[in-house]
């Protein structure tokens, strides 16, 4: 009865979808914000999940002592007075029966009856929590931390909003036959005993919540998922290694682009760097074949060895020769490494 009860405020009041039902009156005291549930799928054919308490909260599965300084503010929510008959034939009409036991011999329906007056609703700060919670660790030895991780399909959860009454309050059920110029024709001199039931539960009793599911990673770190879109779980080991390489792949393709790009660069370089030699005749830019200018050598012939063009072989990619000048320098150095052909000339031209 009082399952069916939460089930119908919950459907009224709405919240798109987020609010759970508290499924059990003897389990309210546990749905408190901070504590922890387990979300589990029922079955491929139940598309709805089930949630069930746990005696933790979220302080009970961190590393260390220090406690959640995530503050809790509450507020009136509405006044919540609920009336209405269901068919025994229905879903919801068989739980009623099946939860409270009522006699429904000669009987088509039920009248279901909540008053639960005005409820309150408390929830935690995000905004506080999610900054406290990027320096916690989730504590891997807890008992529970090792039964959620050895079940692929428990998602751990986080209360973090409820909604309680604030007075004394009561459900009953009337079992009867619907007429049918009023909603309910009741024969009470056919109607044997047990035809009644009523139940009264105590002030701050929570009737709904809701949660934020927790993605725990290896190492300990965790997030809160505080979307729809995101799911919680266990960062598997298969996940992390598919991430890593997902990583390298990227840092290979990055560093070929670049490498791409460089020699592109390279090639741009040297078609500006020898355009003009190869548009020109030879006999005014051949400079070294005339008389007086500078001489090319083979630098090995004097124990120089192979090294980069001074002209064509900067960057990234060193294009090596051993040929060069020795009436030029440069820093210093008492020759000058250039290609025999363009470079040698080239250099030479623009030296003039």
């Amino acid at each position: 009865m009082f399952a069916a009860a939460t089930k119908s405020f919950v459907k009224q009041v709405g919240d798109g979808g987020r609010l759970v039902p508290v499924p059990s009156l003897s389990e309210a005291d546990k749905y408190q914000p901070l504590s922890l549930v387990v979300k589990k799928k029922r079955c491929f054919l139940f598309p709805r999940y089930k949630f069930t308490s746990t005696p933790f909260t979220l302080k009970d599965i961190l590393l260390g002592d220090r406690e959640i300084s995530a503050g809790i503010s509450s507020y009136q929510l509405l006044n919540y007075e609920d009336e209405s008959d269901v068919s025994l034939y229905g879903r919801r009409g068989n739980h009623i029966v099946n939860d409270v036991g009522i006699n429904v011999t000669g009987s088509d329906s039920v009248a279901v009856k909540a008053s639960f007056g005005v409820v309150t609703k408390h929830e935690v700060e995000v905004s506080t929590l999610l900054k406290e919670i990027t320096t916690r660790k989730i504590n891997f030895d807890h008992s529970l931390i090792r039964q959620a991780r050895n079940s692929r399909k428990a998602v751990l959860c986080v209360v973090m909003e409820s909604i309680r009454t604030t007075r004394q309050c009561s459900l009953s059920v009337h079992a009867g036959i619907r007429g049918e110029a009023m909603r309910f024709h009741f024969m009470d001199e056919q109607n044997p005993k047990g035809r009644d039931k009523a139940i009264v539960f105590p002030a701050h009793t929570t009737i709904a919540f809701s949660v934020f599911e927790l993605f725990i990673y290896l190492d300990g770190a965790f997030d809160l998922c505080v979307t729809s879109v995101s799911k919680g779980g266990f960062e598997r080991e298969e996940t992390a290694t598919f991430a890593l390489l997902y990583r390298l792949r990227n840092i290979l393709f990055e560093r070929n682009r670049r490498v791409m790009d460089a020699i592109s660069r390279s090639q741009l370089y040297l078609d500006d760097l020898f355009s003009d030699y190869h548009d020109k005749p030879l006999s005014m830019t051949d400079i070294s074949l005339k008389e007086g200018t500078h001489i090319r050598v083979n630098l090995l012939n004097h124990n120089i060895p192979k090294g980069p063009c001074i002209l064509c072989g900067m960057g990234n990619f060193k294009r090596e020769t051993v040929y060069g000048c020795f009436q030029c320098s440069v820093d210093g150095q008492k020759y000058v490494r250039l290609h025999a052909v363009p470079c040698f000339d080239v250099w030479h031209k623009r030296m003039k």
